[in-house]
């Protein structure tokens, strides 16, 4: 499958099964994933990895109070095999850019230095091209953010305390037809013309 092929296929699957991934598949696809483009090659985005029941109910129950479980849109999402949370880590970054060949660009000062902060923009990178590798094994994938659960997700499962992450990848076999379609599948999709600002907007 091409890049432009995974692309066209990717769809946001929210009810999977709960058969588990192939040994090794998923390090085989984070081995991959990892290769996602990164800033000044600061190779700073880790994954923390949640495969089987066990793991991915201790993320359901930290992020998503049973009380809200009975009324959430799709449980199906919450049989997906694997959770994988890809964290941009700041301190790769800055010192990174503490380095004679990047410290004339002051970016090594602080986090603050960064008017994008380009650990988020290469975890976000890593989280596309994970999906699209998933696609491109014939399973099913779903991004959401975190929301107000990042600061509890980093305490439950130990993760450094700068460390920011874009959202979660959901990954499994697709169940088929989810429970509730989310609203937004039936957007059309705006026309090239409309996104496109040649020479100035």
């Amino acid at each position: 499958m091409s890049v432009a092929e995974a692309l066209a296929a990717r769809r946001t699957c929210r009810s999977f099964t709960s058969e588990p991934l192939a040994d090794g598949l998923l390090d085989h696809l984070l081995d991959r994933a990892r290769r996602a483009p990164t800033a000044g090659n600061c190779q700073g985005v880790e994954f923390l990895v949640l495969e089987g029941p066990d793991s991915v109910a201790e993320f359901w129950h930290t992020t998503l109070p049973s009380e809200k479980r009975s009324v959430f849109p799709w449980p199906g999402l919450l049989l997906a095999p694997a959770l994988v949370v890809p964290f941009g880590l700041p301190m790769h970054y800055l010192a990174r850019y503490s380095e004679e060949d990047k410290v004339a660009t002051g970016l090594g000062e602080g986090m603050g230095a960064w008017p994008v902060p380009y650990w988020l923009t290469d975890a976000a990178f890593a989280a596309m091209a994970l999906q699209l590798l998933v696609i491109d094994e014939g399973l099913g994938c779903c991004f959401f953010g975190l929301f107000g659960n990042e600061i509890a997700l980093r305490e439950r499962f130990k993760v450094p305390e700068s460390a920011r992450s874009p959202g979660v990848v959901a990954i499994g076999h697709p169940e088929g037809q989810t429970v509730r379609p989310s609203n937004s599948t039936s957007r059309d999709r705006r026309p090239l013309a409309g996104v496109v600002h040649r020479g100035g907007w």
